[in-house]
């Protein structure tokens, strides 16, 4: 198996080249601004010692790329490059209260929101239908989008998860009447919870035209480069999807980075259950690993202000990096950086801004720059800047615990010289081989997800479990993953007893291999 991992960070790019299970080669340059320039010249850079090519020079069988990218959480955080979106709603006379987009902050609201619908449909809690879908009012407000030119569409239901046919039949209703809509069914992504799950459809229905645009770039970066080989793009529960699936669910990729990185802590330190700190440029991401993937998020998650409920790692993040700003007097490290302007802004580099990494070469941590330039820096100061980074570290690990004894950490990422060997709570601090590039080594060796979290009745346990296992296996296949490899890494369920027919929730999740060419 030859993979090559990429991830785009906001201070660089990081990229390695996998031959069975080994990192033959890794690369990290600054990111560009537009991201995908940065993801060619990591390429480029990849292969400028011929690590790409056979000793004949041809270019060698790549199986796989796989790419984690901030376009989509960046979208939304910064507001741009959204789409507007049509909501419709099928749970009508219920739920009027609360029309979509009611939660949001009003600058993204009034950027995403194309117009609403609310019309009757969905199901009650026990998977009956609550009310008829009303297929007439379903057509006439896809006529009425459409007369408004709009070619993005969220769907949500009241209890879908339960039972997905009333948005499988609305979204037929509305691509037939716009054929080239972009269709989001809240069921393809949340769990139960009407407004968090419809909160997540929309968001990803505003980022369909990105997400088509993005990802349609990254396969001309690929062929461009000389490399044919499949389109992967890294998800947020540490796993991989093809390309075509990443197109239709991009929100799935918020927070990739962060996972990328501990999934490639895991792997480049042989442990499953530890914690790992991963310090970037600009920030610091705290969170466990269990089984070696990470531990996810059981509460809401806020993405630029908008209450979503999807799998989410759970992590804590801090504005610590390698790029911090530092002051000495009165002494503060971070939380503002200077980002992929490092090489141009750090003292030891030419620039004016004192940073972390100015701190280090001081202190012969780091072999970068011109150490004459920062030779002024007083020793006790530099040393009060890294027990103040380490201070901060502490605290974030702190919080993230789940067990009150001592615990390994893995420390990974460009800034992870900020982290020492003894820390209070840490059992041993692990610094890895390549632990520089462990994103862009979490992003080649990420294996491929399904998941089910639905309730089922008049079945048995084990029935329930099997079925819930039948369906997140479909969804990983479709994902790209193969069936053979498939196994089940979380399985979780709970008798609901004041529900009829025996009903139980269960929620499992597998992983598998990507399928074989």
């Amino acid at each position: 198996m030859r993979r090559i991992g990429i991830d785009v960070g906001g201070t660089n790019t990081d990229a390695v080249l996998i031959e069975e299970g080994k990192v033959v080669r890794a690369v990290k340059a600054p990111t560009s601004e537009d991201v995908t320039t940065g993801i060619l010249d990591s390429l480029k850079s990849l292969g400028s010692t011929g690590a790409l090519k056979e000793a004949g020079g041809k270019l060698k069988r790549i199986d796989g790329v796989m790419i984690g990218t901030t376009h989509f959480i960046n979208a939304v955080v910064q507001r741009r490059h959204l789409t507007k979106v049509g909501a419709l709603r099928l749970g009508m006379p219920a739920s009027a209260s609360l029309p979509p987009f009611c939660d949001w902050p009003e600058d993204l609201a009034n950027l995403v929101r194309g117009g609403v619908w609310m019309v009757e449909g969905g199901h009650e809690y026990d998977g009956r239908p609550f009310m008829p879908l009303d297929e007439a009012a379903v057509t006439k407000a896809a006529q009425e989008m459409k007369a408004a030119g709009l070619k993005s569409v969220g769907i949500s239901s009241i209890f879908s998860p339960l039972d997905p046919s009333h948005e499988r039949r609305a979204a037929e209703l509305v691509a037939a009447v716009i054929p080239e809509a972009a269709i989001t069914c809240s069921s393809d992504l949340g769990r139960i919870g009407l407004l968090e799950r419809e909160n997540a459809g929309l968001l990803n229905a505003a980022l369909a035209e990105l997400s088509r645009d993005t990802i349609a770039a990254f396969e001309k970066a690929i062929r461009d480069s000389g490399i044919a080989a499949p389109l992967f793009i890294t998800q947020n529960d540490g796993t991989v999807a093809e390309a075509a699936q990443a197109r239709r669910l991009p929100v799935y990729s918020f927070a990739s980075g962060a996972t990328n990185s501990m999934r490639g802590a895991a792997y480049l330190s042989g442990l499953q259950d530890a914690m790992v700190i991963d310090v970037g440029g600009t920030t610091t991401d705290v969170g466990q690993l269990k089984n070696g993937f990470p531990r996810e998020a059981n509460s809401v998650v806020q993405v630029g202000g908008v209450r979503t409920l999807f799998r989410m790692p759970d992590l804590l993040s801090i504005g610590l990096g390698g790029g911090s700003h530092v002051t000495l007097n009165p002494l503060k490290v971070g939380p503002v950086s200077v980002g992929y302007r490092l090489l141009k802004d750090g003292v030891a580099f030419g620039g004016k801004q004192l940073t972390t990494t100015d701190i280090a070469v001081a202190c012969d941590m780091l072999k970068l720059g011109d150490k004459a330039r920062v030779a002024h820096l007083d020793a006790a100061a530099c040393r009060k800047v890294l027990s103040e980074a380490a201070r901060l570290a502490e605290e974030a690990i702190d919080r993230m615990k789940t067990e009150a004894g001592s615990v390994p950490l893995i420390a990974v990422g460009g800034g992870a010289f900020l982290i020492p060997e003894k820390l209070a709570g840490v059992s041993e601090v692990i610094h890895v081989e390549h632990g520089d590039c462990a994103n862009a080594v979490g992003a080649a060796i990420a294996q491929v997800s399904g998941e089910c979290d639905q309730i089922f009745k008049d079945m048995t346990r084990a029935e329930a479990i099997a079925a819930a296992q039948g369906i997140a296996q479909d969804r990983a296949v479709a994902a790209g993953a193969g069936r053979a490899t498939l196994a089940t890494i979380e399985s979780e369920d709970m008798p609901l007893a004041y529900l009829p027919g025996n009903s139980v929730r269960v929620r499992v999740r597998v992983v598998g291999d990507v399928a074989a060419g």
